[in-house]
């Protein structure tokens, strides 16, 4: 029988019940969120289990959402079925004043940099990496840029002119 979104939650909730929320199929691909505390608990199952064999990781990254005051990062996996040919986006959201996820690296070779790539953007720390540092961003670096905390333009600048960007000015 051939595995569709359907079957994969079904399968998901009998195993974690309640825990698994926010079930949403945007573009056809099922996605979910899961607690923090239990992301590597879902992700090793959905390896192990004969029936869905999720085992490759296609990209790992974060979000950071400000306004979502206690869950302000969300590390979003996406995981591939190959033999199903199923894929599955997993959510998993962390307040920024404490953002500890369990590392994937015991299951995917893949993980180990992409979440290196996420701990140096977002600062998402990876519980149990094997080398967790900066990849791209020089060590020194105190803060994480792809965190919404810096304004995206100097608003004093004065060396551009909006009208060229087609913002502001007239239309003509």
């Amino acid at each position: 029988m051939a595995l569709t979104n359907e079957i994969l939650k079904e399968k998901l909730t009998e195993k974690f019940g309640e825990a698994l929320t926010n079930w949403e199929e945007p573009y056809g691909m099922l996605a979910v969120t899961a607690p923090a505390e239990m992301n590597l608990k879902v992700m090793q199952h959905l390896y192990d289990d004969d029936s869905t064999r999720f085992r490759f990781l296609t990209d790992l990254t974060a979000v950071h959402y400000p306004e979502r005051k206690g869950e302000e990062l969300c590390v979003v996996y996406h995981l591939h079925s190959l033999e199903n040919n199923v894929r599955l986006r997993m959510k998993v959201y962390v307040p920024i004043e404490k953002p500890d996820v369990f590392t994937a690296t015991q299951l995917f070779s893949g993980a180990n940099w992409m979440e290196r790539e996420t701990y140096d953007n977002f600062g998402v720390n990876f519980v149990g990496h094997p080398n967790l540092t900066r990849i791209l961003n020089v060590d020194e670096m105190d803060y994480f840029p792809m965190r919404k905390e810096y304004r995206m333009e100097d608003p004093t600048r004065i060396d551009k002119d909006d009208e060229m960007f087609g913002r502001g000015g007239t239309v003509a």
